[in-house]
């Protein structure tokens, strides 16, 4: 019998006596795949929850068939770089960048590794990537914004002048360091002219600032405030909306959770739905897709959350036009 010949009869023995290959036994035998966590935060939150529960219904079990490599920020994005860094050196599998800076860290650290970037600006704007739907290298993931990022502004400012009538002046908050913050200042005031509503900028790059800035918006007059998008600003949510109360300023905000912890309103993108969606991206990743064959997806999922508790405080009574639309009312 020919060598070649024996050698498929062992390999066809082999398969019949081998259990099947499951998505536990996808990886090197002792070889368990390990995800590095790269967050604005300083701890666990509700997206990051929703991500764990999205890979635990795909069958990856923290402990069991994977490791979990978080590093939070606490707000300070001038670490993301030193943490992208140790998680390479730690040899994780893929890394999942929570946020625009967070992705920026992770680029700069390998163009091997796999990303999942999680709420990212344009990234076809910033060069990251060749196109959506084909990303060509080694990020793919979720945006926070759709590209008609216009449109979404527009509606914010659309909703907070309805729920606040006489607020004609509006303080935008916003941070300078942030990629993109021209653009997006650009539609806002494209957008406030149509509503016949004057807009300010304030710029905040660090949090001691916040305090001198509300303190200039109360000096100009704002009748109600714009809160863009940014990781240090939701670290430090609960301060400004504590500051934008103590100013008897009505603010949206980008994020729900500035809402659940006493803002007045948000329209934004669902942080959550997020998570739970790039859970299937770290779950196609691990099981040999490749992220340049991972399409860039926009946004699907928005959400008004409105307080009521807050609008009593400051006075306010949310017109019904405006309470029928929202997708949670916190009283």
């Amino acid at each position: 019998m020919k060598l070649r010949s024996i050698w498929l009869l062992v390999t066809l023995a082999l398969s019949l006596l081998l259990p099947p290959l499951t998505a536990d036994a996808q990886q090197p035998a002792g070889k368990m795949p390990k995800i590095g966590l790269l967050l604005p935060t300083s701890g666990p939150t509700d997206p990051e929850s929703t991500f764990m529960q999205g890979l635990r219904d795909l069958g990856w079990v923290e402990g069991r068939n994977i490791a979990i490599e978080p590093r939070y920020a606490a707000g300070k994005v001038e670490r993301f770089p030193e943490f992208a860094a140790e998680l390479v050196r730690f040899g994780v599998d893929v890394i999942t960048a929570w946020s625009p800076p967070a992705v920026v860290a992770a680029k700069g650290a390998t163009d091997t590794i796999p990303i999942v970037g999680i709420a990212m600006g344009s990234p076809l704007e910033m060069g990251w990537i060749a196109s959506l739907a084909r990303p060509g290298g080694n990020l793919t993931g979720l945006m926070l914004f759709p590209l008609d990022v216009e449109q979404l502004n527009s509606k914010r400012l659309e909703l907070l002048k309805e729920a606040v009538p006489r607020a004609t002046r509006v303080a935008v908050l916003a941070n300078p360091t942030i990629a993109g913050t021209p653009d997006t200042v650009r539609s806002i005031n494209a957008a406030a002219g149509s509503l016949r509503i004057r807009v300010e900028v304030f710029y905040v790059s660090n949090p001691t600032d916040f305090e001198n800035v509300f303190g200039e918006m109360n000096k100009r007059r704002a009748g109600a405030l714009l809160v863009l998008a940014d990781p240090m600003f939701w670290v430090y949510r609960a301060e400004i909306v504590k500051m934008a109360a103590k100013a008897h300023l009505p603010a949206m905000h980008w994020s729900r959770e500035y809402v659940e912890v006493g803002g007045l309103m948000s329209y934004a993108t669902s942080l959550s739905d997020l998570g739970r969606r790039a859970a299937t991206y770290v779950d196609k990743i691990l099981k040999g897709t490749k992220p340049a064959d991972l399409p860039v997806e926009q946004p699907t999922k928005f959400e008004l959350v409105i307080n009521l508790k807050t609008a009593k405080a400051l006075g306010l009574t949310i017109p019904p036009s405006v309470l029928i639309r929202a997708d949670q009312v916190i009283q």
